[in-house]
């Protein structure tokens, strides 16, 4: 059965099935072969959706698009310009700045590239910065979405390893940071030999009024990740209390959120969500038929008998999940390998937390790579370019963030030191 269900999977995803339907498919397969009950795919579709925490993903994605139309990132990208816009290249750095605070409420990369690339993206190419390259930045910069937390694919590995969702929050602020710190060297260092950035610091707001005009935007991450640390709410009930904020300032503060553009927004997270949703229930059928099969301990006795210690065990899976991560989807590589590798990574010694961090970290650099890099496309889309055109800008800084995946692999400090 497990043969069967594997092998008709990976012939889905050649013949380009989506992959959540590719996951149910070869689960049909797999419960016909075996001469299982059918009533267990309802059974195992309501228990992998019948979970508190997974109410989070809905509410971050809504609070995300509700700030890209209420203009909110507008405001938090002139409050980065006025912090390094003044250094040559600033405009640059300031892109990783903002997807940084963008990140802490929207949980989303792809929200992250639309909702700041708009912006910063012909703001560079105006100063004077290859195409390419601005499309490049603001794809990998907008990777932070999901490492800065709330993360989507964070809440998500937390449901389908049990793993303490607030525990993985924590851990993902230091290695957010690390790589946000790794692309400001690079970008800074591309703008000094390139000659680039030169006028960045034009038309750029001060610090004081760039923070008062920013106030309450940036009052919004503090909100819902201090409430969460300090225990006032759960990060479900920090999902409902960023849509709340983002409604009234938009609304209300701002007003710059109309009627029409609501409509426009909850449509978006309806369609964006039912996918999600969809993906984790045949993903929970998927994982349930793989363990009544045994796969887990046979996948832990190989593994322990290919890898004789932690550091090598970590390097291999970082590799294969790299490989992974350049052609499936992170939210469905997560939910299916997560439960598989979780418990071998724990009888080599290490963290669940810690390794939460590396899969998300590592599957977000699939955002980024050929064939199906989903912030590629997003930023293309705004750049106005194909994905080929950017592949060689791409190449350094797929390197900056794979050497800080490392130093997150091997020094757990990164993601342990604030629990």
């Amino acid at each position: 059965m497990a043969q069967i269900m594997i092998l008709s999977m990976l012939v889905f995803f050649v013949l380009t099935v989506p992959v959540g339907i590719a996951i149910g498919l070869a689960s049909f397969l797999g419960i016909e072969v075996a001469g299982i009950n059918w009533l267990v795919i309802a059974q195992q579709f309501y228990a992998s959706l019948d979970k508190f925490p997974l109410a989070a993903i809905p509410f971050f994605i809504l609070a995300g698009n509700l700030m890209q139309e209420a203009s909110i990132s507008e405001r938090m990208v002139n409050f980065a310009k006025s912090l390094v816009g003044n250094m040559q290249g600033g405009l640059a750095c300031s892109c990783v700045i903002t997807c940084m605070i963008f990140a802490a409420v929207a949980g989303s990369s792809v929200a992250t590239t639309f909702a700041v690339g708009s912006i910063l993206i012909p703001a560079m190419i105006s100063h004077g910065y290859p195409r390419p390259f601005a499309a490049s930045l603001q794809a990998t910069a907008a990777e932070l979405g999901v490492i800065i937390p709330p993360s989507v694919p964070m809440i998500l590995f937390a449901v389908a390893t049990q793993t303490d969702l607030v525990s993985l929050f924590i851990g993902g602020i230091l290695p957010g940071i690390l790589i946000a710190a790794g692309l400001v060297f690079y970008v800074w260092l591309y703008a000094k030999r390139n000659n680039f950035g030169l006028r960045d610091g034009e038309n750029r707001l001060s610090f004081w009024p760039a923070l008062n005009q920013a106030k309450l935007a940036l009052l919004m991450p503090i909100i819902i990740l201090g409430g969460i640390y300090g225990g006032v709410f759960t990060p479900t009930e920090a999902s409902v209390v960023a849509v709340v904020y983002a409604l009234i300032i938009g609304v209300f503060v701002y007003k710059t959120l109309k009627l029409p553009q609501l409509q426009k927004v909850f449509q978006n997270t309806v369609i964006s969500t039912a996918i999600i949703m969809f993906l984790i229930a045949n993903a929970g059928l998927f994982g349930f038929l793989l363990n009544r099969a045994g796969i887990p301990n046979q996948l832990g006795e190989w593994l322990a008998q290919l890898f004789d210690n932690k550091y090598t065990f970590l390097l291999g899976v970082n590799l294969a999940l790299f490989f992974i991560g350049m052609f499936i989807e992170t939210s469905a590589s997560i939910v299916v390998l997560a439960p598989l590798l979780l418990p071998v990574a724990v009888k080599f010694g290490v963290d669940p937390v810690h390794f939460g961090i590396i899969m998300v970290v590592n599957l977000a650099l699939g955002m980024i790579t050929p064939p199906f890099g989903v912030n590629l496309f997003a930023a293309c889309t705004v750049a106005k370019l194909s994905v080929d055109q950017i592949i060689k800008p791409l190449l350094p800084f797929v390197f900056v963030s794979f050497i800080c995946l490392l130093l997150i692999t091997y020094i757990p400090s990164i993601t342990l030191a604030l629990l």
